[in-house]
Formats: C-alpha cells, sequence, structure tokens
C-alpha cells in the first residue's frame, strides 16, 4: 500500500504545473522574405543612382535569416513536470526558471503586449540604425519610407538582422553572394549590437534551416563558444557596422578570415 501511495504521489507531482520554461529551436525568417504572404521589410520612396536599388524590388540572391525559440510554460502556455524533466534530458532543449523569464503574476494578455512592444521598438531602432548607415554608404535616404512586418513572432533580438535587411534592400549589391547567412543581437539607434537570450537553440535552427554562417553579438560570446553546430560558422559582431562588413565578407567569399567568438573570463 505504501509503494502504491508512493507512486500515485510521483505521478500526481509529474502532471502538475512546473515552475520552469522550456525553450527550444523556432522558426526563422528570411528578412528579406515574406511572412504570412507580405514582405517583412517593404521600402519605398529610393531615388536611383548613389549606389541606390530604386525601389523595394531588389532581390538579393542569398537569405538573412532572424532566428527565433519556441518557449512553453509562458503565460498560457504552462507545461506539466514531466515535461519539464523530458526537456531536462534533452540536448536541443533549455529550462529557465520561469520568474527568469517573465514577472510572477503577468497573465498571458500582458505577456503578449510586452513581447510585441519589444518588438516594436526593435523594428524602430533597425530602421533608423539602417538608414543612418545606408546615408553613410552614400544613399539618399530622405524620402525613404519603411514598413516591417512578421508574424507570431516578438521580442528584441531581431533587431540587427532587421537592420540588414533593410541595408540590403536599400543597395543595389548582392551582399549575401546567395548564402545563407543567419543571426541574431538586438541594435540600438546608434548601431551597437546587444545581447539575446537561448542563442545555442537558435543556431540550432539555423543550421536546421539551412544556414552556413551565423552572427552573434560579442556579449554572447560565452554560450557561443564549444556549441557551434557543425558546418555552421559563427561570426562575433559588436555593431551593425561590423555585422554589415561580415555579410559582405561572406557574400564575396572571404568570410573565412573574419573573427569567431572568444570566450571572455567572467569577472
Amino acid at each position: 500500500m505504501a509503494g502504491l501511495i508512493c507512486l500515485a504521489l510521483c505521478v500526481i507531482a509529474l502532471v502538475l504545473p512546473s515552475p520552469y520554461v522550456v525553450e527550444s529551436p523556432g522558426p526563422t525568417r528570411d528578412v528579406l522574405g515574406t511572412s504570412g504572404g507580405e514582405p517583412i521589410i517593404t521600402v519605398s520612396g529610393v531615388p536611383h543612382g548613389s549606389g541606390a536599388a530604386g525601389s523595394d524590388q531588389h532581390r538579393d540572391a542569398g537569405k538573412l535569416l532572424l532566428v527565433t525559440v519556441n518557449a512553453n510554460g509562458i503565460p498560457g502556455s504552462p507545461v506539466t513536470n514531466a515535461q519539464a524533466l523530458l526537456a531536462w534530458l534533452n540536448a536541443h532543449k533549455e529550462i529557465t526558471p520561469s520568474e527568469a523569464v517573465f514577472p510572477v503574476g503577468q497573465d498571458a494578455k500582458q505577456y503578449v503586449k510586452q513581447e510585441q512592444g519589444e518588438m516594436t521598438g526593435s523594428q524602430d531602432a533597425a530602421k533608423i540604425a539602417a538608414l543612418n548607415y545606408a546615408k553613410g554608404l552614400g544613399i539618399d535616404v530622405s524620402g525613404v519610407k519603411v514598413s516591417m512586418h512578421v508574424d507570431n513572432i516578438g521580442g528584441p533580438s531581431a533587431g540587427m538582422m532587421y537592420s540588414l535587411g533593410l541595408i540590403d534592400k536599400l543597395t543595389a549589391a548582392q551582399e549575401t553572394g546567395g548564402k545563407t547567412i543567419a543571426g541574431t543581437g538586438t541594435i540600438d539607434a546608434n548601431g551597437e549590437v546587444g545581447a539575446i537570450g537561448g542563442i545555442r537553440l537558435k543556431m540550432l535552427g539555423a543550421k536546421r534551416d539551412g544556414a552556413t554562417w551565423f552572427l552573434a553579438p560579442k556579449a554572447d560570446c560565452n554560450e557561443v563558444v564549444g556549441h557551434v553546430p557543425k558546418d555552421l560558422r559563427d561570426v562575433q559582431v559588436s555593431t551593425l557596422d561590423e555585422a554589415y562588413k561580415a555579410v559582405v565578407a561572406i557574400g564575396q567569399g572571404k568570410g573565412d578570415a573574419l573573427p569567431h567568438c572568444v570566450a571572455v573570463a567572467k569577472r
């Protein structure tokens, strides 16, 4: 009888809601392509000349992939202790205490609103950083209008890739050289690339979807070193300038000279 009671208690414990968030590699999106049937980045008002593409019809033969993680255990998407335990045993999943991901007491609507707000802020900063960079390339951006759209993705971590995609669309050059380049990192209006979460899972998603190169924020390099999937080449970047020049170098077949991530001792 004691054994049956113990077994019943274990089963009950396993089916109870878990205080952890379970993350796995999420979908990727080509910022030069479409989402939900609409262009992710739409550009208009670009004058011809000065190396500019002249319209939003410029097409690069390659891909610039933003990467994501799928999260369960967030508000509105609970997981059980059993699911968290199985995730802990899976090398392609990560578990994180829920309080490190969202505030205690936050409901589903509040969570979605926060994620959407961070995405909107990221897109706004990406536009400013990219237009300023394009101006430095000699492109007249005074009349340029930009809109960004992506379905079912939130948070700020796609900022750098949005900026790279916009610059690519503003220029007539084929920056990627037909290659599939993934990356992640926040961006601010000054073009500084910041750290993000879940980079190990994002590299797995990038490799799964055909990327051979991955642009990683310098601030995340400790999480990158030792976890880069086979046949995926990491590149350390800390600014939009470094990221754009890396894309160009990769497109020209000169990517081997680009810096790998290097682990830095924590103080």
